[in-house]
C-alpha cells in the first residue's frame, strides 16, 4: 500500500507550470482536423475578482472543451475581457481611482484565478475591449453601419439627475430615482446615436428556429422582438386631428369606449382642456421618473389623467373620451390606443376605477347558449376576455365568426375598403441606442462640419484614440466629459477642410460585445477586424457559455451584428452561436434582519414578511440570535457572502472544486453552495488517489493483449470490465449533454467497483490495469491536475506527457453489453416482483419467466390473464379479471 499523501497544493502548482511551459492550450488554425470553438460570456473584470459562483460556467466550458480535445478535435477555447463601459468606468469612480489603472489589475486577479481553478484558455488569443487595437475595429464596424444606414443620429429623452447634475444610463435608474444620491429623475432631450436594428426584427425572429438555445432564451427575445399583426385604425379628435391607433384586435373596435395617449404623445398640449393643463404636466413628470418596465407592469395600480377632450369612434361614430395614462408609451405603436375595458384586463382596471363604458363585442366561446351578459361581472367570466369568439353588438359585423381570426380578417379588409385604416405589422423592439455621454468607452468616429454635415471618421484615421485624461468623471451639462478637451474635440473635417468638431459620446459596452467572438481566430491582425478565412472556418461558436440576464441585450446585439457583416459579405453565416447554455446561479445561506417596523406598517405584518436587510459578519454577534433570519441568495459583493476560488483551492484544491461544482447540481439548476460538499468531492479524489497509487506495482502495461481471455476466465474479471466500459460510454454521453453531475456520479460508481474489486481474491490484473488506465482518462476533464499526476506515474510506454494530448477512451458496446438485466412485473399496472433474466431473453420467454413467478401467481389465483404486454429488457404488465 502507497503511503504517499495526496499533495493537493504541489500537484495543481507543479502541472499549471507544466501546462504553462509546453504551452498546452495553444490553437493551431492549419489542421485537417474537425474544429470545436468554446466561448465563455467574456467577463467585464471587476475589483471584487472571481467568486465560486462565475467558477460556475468556467469549469464545464473547460471540461467541454478538454473532453472534445482528446476527442480529435482542433479546439478553440479562448479568453478576454469585457473591459470598456459602464461598469468598470463606476468601479474606477467609486475606488478613486482611473479605469487604465483598475482594469489592468482586475484582469490579472482574473486571469491568475482562472489559471488557479486549471482553466486550459488559450491565452495567446487574449483580447481587451479597451485596447486601442480592439476598439479600432469596434468603430470600423460602426462605420460600416452607417454606411449601410444602420446607425443614425436623433433626439432622445435622456436620464437627468439635477441634483447630480449628470446624465444617467438605465442601469443607474431605479424606481425612478438616482443611484448616487436618491432624488428623482427628469428627462432631458438629447441627440443620441442608435442602431437600427429594427430593420432586422423578423430575421432576428426567424432564425430562432435554426439555433440550439434553450427555449426560454428564445422566447424572451421573441417578446421583447414582439411582432404582432393587427391594423392601423385612423380615429380624429373632435377639432379634426388625426389619432392613428394601432391594434392587434380591430374586431373589437366596436367595443373601444375611451382612448388613452402615452403622457409624452405630441398631441397631448393641444388637446388638453384649459382646467387640465397643470394637472397633466404633474402627471407627465411623474411618469417620466418611472422605468418601461414600471410604467407597464400589470401589478401597478392604474392612473391617468381626463384630457377633457373626445375622440370619435370611426366604426360607430361615438364620442369616446381621451385620457392620458403611464402605462402607455411613445415606444410602442403610435403612443395611442383604444382602450377596449371588456377585452382587456388593464383597460378594464382602468375603465373600473373611472366609471367608463364597458362595451362587450365577443361572445365568449365556451358561454352556454341562453347565458345574458352581464356588465358587473368581474375580469375573467363569461362576460369579459374571450380569445376569438364571434362578435356582438359590433353592427353589421355582429355575428361574424371569430375563430381562427376569420372576424379580424374581415374587419382589417374593411377598414381598407372604407380609408378608415389598413392592415399594419408591428414591433416592441426599439432601436438600439448605443450613446453614452461618459468617458469610458469606444469614441463613436463621426466629425460634425458646418458644412457637410456628419462626416465619418476615414479608415486610414481609425482608430479615434481616447484620450489620456485624469479627470473623466460625467460632466455637468450632460455632455460626455471628452466635450471638454478642445484638442481632442477641435479637428479639421476630411471632406472640406473646414473646422469642425469630433462626436464626443462613446459607445455603451454592448457594441464591444457585439463582435468580439470574432476576434479571437485572429487577435493579432492588424489589416482587418477578423480574417474572414479564419472566421469561416471556426465561426460559428458550437457552445457559447453564460447567463440567462444576457438574453435580451448581448444576445440580441450579437445576433444583430453577425447579420450585418453577413450582408456585407464578411461572413458565410447568419448566426454566431450554434448552440448556448445558461448556468444555473450559486446561492449560499446567508444571515439577514428585517427592516425595522415603521407607524405605515399593517397591524398584522409578520417580521418574515418585511425587506430582509444582509447582516454582516461583524454584525451578526450584536444581534439577536432568535432574529436573525438566514436565506438562500445569490453571492454577491454587497452581501459579503461571496466564496472565492482562492479560498476553496487552498482548502480543498482545485480540483475538488472543479469536482463538486460540476457534481452539486445539474448544469442549469441552482446549487445551493455547501463547504460539506467540497469535502465528499475532495473525499471522492482522495479515493482515486488512493486506489491508482496502491494498485501501481502491480499495473500492467500490456493488459490490451490478456484481458479477454482474464475475463472469459474470471466471473469477476468481467463484472469489472462491463463497469469501466460501460462507465466511458456513460461519461461520455454526459459530458456531450453537459450532465456532468451524473458524469461524475458515473466515476464515484466505477471507484466504488474498482475498491470491491481490489479487495476480493480476484487475480485479474488485466481487468484492473485497463479500469486504472481508463479511470485516470474520463477524469482528466474534469480534475486535470490529479489526473495528469496519476497518469505520469503509470508505467506505460508511449503515453503522452499529458492526459489532454491522449485519445478518449472508446468503449467496446459488447463488453459494455449486461449479461443479466433486473425487469419489473406488473398485474394491471401495479408492481408486484421484480426477476432477473439474461439480458438477450425475448419477449415470449420474459412471459414466461413473469408469468412463472411466485408472487404473480398468487395474484392472479382466480384470475384469468386477458392481455400480456412485453417491453423488452424492461418490464412485463399483465392484463387480467
Amino acid at each position: 500500500m502507497s503511503d504517499r499523501r495526496y499533495d493537493f497544493t504541489e500537484i495543481e502548482k507543479k502541472w499549471q507550470q507544466k501546462w504553462k511551459q509546453a504551452d498546452l492550450f495553444r490553437t493551431e488554425d492549419s489542421t485537417d482536423k474537425p474544429k470545436f470553438y468554446g466561448l465563455d460570456f467574456f467577463p467585464y473584470p471587476s475589483g471584487a475578482g472571481l467568486s465560486v459562483g462565475h467558477c460556475r460556467n468556467y469549469i464545464p466550458t473547460d471540461v467541454a472543451c478538454r473532453y472534445r480535445r482528446m476527442k480529435g478535435y482542433n479546439v478553440l477555447h479562448p479568453m478576454g475581457w469585457d473591459a470598456f463601459g459602464l461598469p468598470a468606468e463606476n468601479e474606477a469612480i467609486n475606488k478613486k481611482s482611473h479605469p487604465k489603472k483598475t482594469v489592468p489589475e482586475y484582469v490579472a486577479t482574473y486571469k491568475r484565478q482562472m489559471d488557479l481553478v486549471g482553466i486550459g484558455y488559450d491565452w495567446a488569443r487574449e483580447i481587451n475591449s479597451s485596447h486601442p487595437d480592439y476598439y479600432k475595429w469596434t468603430q470600423w464596424i460602426f462605420l460600416l453601419l452607417y454606411k449601410r444606414g444602420l446607425a443614425y443620429r436623433s433626439l432622445a429623452p435622456a436620464n437627468w439627475c439635477p441634483t447630480c447634475a449628470t446624465v444617467l444610463a438605465n442601469e443607474e435608474v431605479a424606481d425612478g430615482r438616482c443611484w448616487r444620491c436618491d432624488n428623482y429623475i427628469e428627462k432631458k432631450d438629447l441627440p443620441q446615436w442608435f442602431f437600427k436594428i429594427t430593420a432586422y426584427a423578423d430575421r432576428l425572429i426567424d432564425d430562432l428556429n435554426t439555433i440550439d438555445w434553450p427555449e426560454s432564451i428564445k422566447a424572451m427575445q421573441r417578446n421583447l422582438i414582439g411582432r404582432s399583426e393587427g391594423a392601423d385604425v385612423v380615429f380624429k379628435s373632435e377639432q379634426g386631428d388625426e389619432i392613428v391607433v394601432y391594434t392587434t384586435r380591430p374586431d373589437t373596435l366596436w367595443g373601444a369606449t375611451f382612448m388613452v395617449l402615452a403622457p409624452e404623445h405630441p398631441l397631448v398640449d393641444k388637446l388638453a382642456a384649459d382646467d387640465k393643463k397643470e394637472e397633466i404636466e404633474a402627471y407627465r413628470k411623474q411618469a417620466q421618473r418611472q422605468s418601461a418596465i414600471e410604467r407597464q407592469s400589470t401589478d401597478k395600480e392604474k392612473t391617468g389623467v381626463f384630457t377633457g377632450a373626445y375622440a370619435i369612434n370611426p366604426v360607430n361614430e361615438e364620442k369616446i373620451p381621451i385620457w392620458i395614462a403611464d402605462y402607455i408609451m411613445m415606444g410602442y405603436g403610435t403612443g395611442a390606443i383604444m382602450a377596449v375595458p371588456a377585452h382587456d384586463e388593464r383597460d378594464f382596471a382602468f375603465a373600473r376605477k373611472f366609471g367608463i363604458k364597458i362595451t362587450p363585442v365577443i361572445r365568449h366561446p365556451e358561454a352556454p347558449a341562453d347565458y345574458t351578459l352581464d356588465e358587473s361581472e368581474g375580469w375573467g367570466g363569461y362576460t369579459f376576455h374571450p380569445e376569438y369568439g364571434d362578435m356582438i353588438n359590433s353592427g353589421e359585423f355582429t355575428g361574424s365568426i371569430g375563430s381562427n381570426g376569420c372576424a379580424k380578417k374581415k374587419v382589417t379588409g374593411w377598414l381598407a375598403q372604407t380609408g378608415k385604416g389598413k392592415g399594419a405589422v408591428n414591433y416592441k423592439l426599439r432601436d438600439w441606442l448605443i450613446s453614452r455621454q461618459r468617458y469610458w468607452g469606444a469614441p463613436i468616429p463621426i466629425i460634425h462640419c458646418p458644412k457637410c454635415g456628419e462626416v465619418p471618421v476615414p479608415e486610414e484615421a481609425l482608430p479615434v484614440v481616447l484620450p489620456d485624461v485624469e479627470q473623466y468623471q460625467p460632466s455637468a451639462s450632460g455632455e460626455s466629459p471628452l466635450a471638454n478637451i478642445a484638442e481632442y474635440v477641435n479637428v479639421l473635417c476630411p471632406l472640406c477642410g473646414a473646422s469642425a468638431k469630433r462626436e464626443t459620446d462613446t459607445m455603451g459596452g454592448f457594441a464591444c460585445s457585439s463582435w468580439y467572438f470574432l476576434r479571437y481566430v485572429s487577435p493579432h491582425l492588424d489589416t482587418a477586424a477578423f480574417d474572414k478565412d479564419l472566421a469561416a472556418y471556426w465561426l460559428p461558436v458550437d457552445l457559447y457559455v453564460g447567463g440567462a440576464e444576457h438574453a435580451v441585450m448581448h444576445l440580441l446585439y450579437a445576433r444583430f451584428w453577425t447579420k450585418v457583416l453577413y450582408d456585407e459579405g464578411l461572413i458565410p453565416f447568419v448566426e454566431p452561436f450554434a448552440k448556448l447554455m445558461n448556468q444555473g446561479m450559486v446561492l449560499i445561506n446567508t444571515p439577514h434582519r428585517t427592516m425595522e417596523p415603521t407607524d405605515d406598517d399593517p397591524e398584522d405584518v409578520d417580521d418574515e414578511d418585511r425587506d430582509l436587510i444582509p447582516l454582516f459578519p461583524e454584525e451578526i454577534d450584536n444581534y439577536p440570535a432568535d432574529k436573525v433570519i438566514w436565506k438562500s441568495v445569490k453571492m454577491s459583493k454587497s452581501k459579503r457572502n461571496v466564496i472565492t476560488p482562492d479560498a476553496m483551492a487552498e482548502q480543498f484544491g482545485a480540483d475538488s472544486l472543479r469536482t463538486y461544482e460540476l457534481f452539486s447540481a445539474p448544469f442549469e439548476d441552482a446549487i445551493h453552495w455547501q463547504e460539506k460538499g467540497m469535502t465528499g468531492a475532495h473525499r471522492f479524489l482522495g479515493r482515486v488517489w488512493r486506489l491508482v497509487n496502491d494498485w501501481l506495482d502491480r499495473y500492467d502495461a500490456t493488459w490490451q493483449s490478456k484481458v479477454a481471455v482474464e475475463a472469459d476466465a474470471d466471473p469477476k474479471a468481467k463484472a469489472l470490465r462491463r463497469k469501466t466500459h460501460q462507465t466511458i460510454a456513460k461519461v461520455s454521453a454526459d459530458i456531450e449533454e453537459f450532465a456532468f453531475n451524473t458524469a461524475v456520479a458515473a466515476l464515484m460508481e466505477l471507484v466504488n467497483e474498482m475498491n470491491a474489486f481490489s479487495a476480493s481474491d480476484s487475480s485479474g490484473t488485466a481487468a484492473m490495469s485497463e479500469a486504472v488506465e481508463n479511470l485516470i482518462l474520463i477524469l482528466s476533464p474534469i480534475a486535470p491536475h490529479i489526473a495528469d499526476e496519476l497518469w505520469a506515474m503509470l508505467a506505460r510506454p508511449g503515453k503522452e506527457a499529458f492526459t489532454l494530448l491522449e485519445n478518449w477512451p472508446a468503449h467496446d458496446p459488447e463488453v459494455a453489453k449486461a449479461d443479466e438485466v433486473e425487469i419489473v412485473v406488473q398485474v394491471l399496472g401495479k408492481i408486484r416482483d421484480k426477476i432477473t433474466i439474461a439480458a438477450d431473453a425475448d419477449e415470449k420467454t420474459m412471459e414466461q419467466l413473469a408469468l412463472a413467478s411466485e408472487k404473480v401467481k398468487a395474484d392472479l389465483a382466480g384470475k384469468t390473464v386477458r392481455k400480456v404486454i412485453v417491453v423488452k429488457g424492461k418490464l412485463v404488465n399483465i392484463v387480467a379479471n
